[in-house]
């Protein structure tokens, strides 16, 4: 048997919250919500919100790359959510934009 990838879960404040903006921006919805922990189903993706009691404080040590058919379309349309843009990065021929979601967690959008 081989290890597989199953789900991405981010640590933070008000998983139902932020689970359900995650669930708009992958335009899906919140599958699971067992109170600590909410899941989001955005297939292949899956995304699980965990509650900490911690505040987020530094950049992620992992984080999710997203890719777009128009990618300045789909950043506008995530900042209009409540993302922030953090940078744009141009190396070895793809563009991507990093932001933040609305807890402050990292993510890229590329073309």
């Amino acid at each position: 048997m081989s290890l597989q990838a199953k789900m991405i879960t981010i640590d933070c404040a008000r998983p139902q919250a932020l689970a359900g903006w995650w669930a708009t921006a992958l335009r899906t919805e919140v599958d699971e919500d067992y109170g600590e922990f909410v899941v989001v189903a955005a297939e292949p993706l899956v995304l699980g919100f965990q509650r900490v009691p911690e505040e987020k404080r530094v950049k992620n040590r992992v984080h999710v790359d997203f890719v777009a058919a128009d990618r300045t379309e789909e950043v506008e349309r995530l900042v209009g959510l409540g993302a922030t843009v953090v940078d744009e990065h141009a190396v070895w021929g793809p563009t991507w934009t990093t932001l933040r979601d609305p807890e402050g967690n990292e993510f890229c959008v590329s073309d």
